[in-house]
């Protein structure tokens, strides 16, 4: 069972949503997910892993939940899925790489 910290990204098969959570045990927070056990996707299920970000603590991992979750549009979501990166640091690296271009 991995024991990494980090921030989730489920996707409900029922309905495509997405759901975003952080925590140290990922493969037990998807069977609690999956089990109906978590109020939040209880009626979503069932639920598959699309991402997993590994963050240093646990708190970390919750402070850069809370800050996704600000990010509200779907493609951004998406995104993070796909360069498995989260959008803060995405931009980041897209500075850095845009201002060596500049010079």
């Amino acid at each position: 069972m991995k024991q990494q910290p980090g921030v989730y990204i489920l996707q409900s098969l029922k309905n495509g949503r997405y759901y975003i959570g952080s925590t140290n045990k990922i493969d037990r927070r998807l069977k609690e997910h999956n089990a109906g056990e978590v109020k939040a996707t209880r009626f979503i299920t069932p639920l598959k892993l699309k991402v997993f970000l590994p963050c240093s603590t646990l708190k970390e991992a919750r402070q850069a939940e809370y800050r996704l979750k600000k990010y509200k549009r779907k493609n951004i979501l998406e995104l993070v899925i796909q360069e498995k990166i989260f959008p803060w640091e995405y931009q980041e690296n897209y500075r850095q790489v845009d201002s060596r271009k500049t010079s």
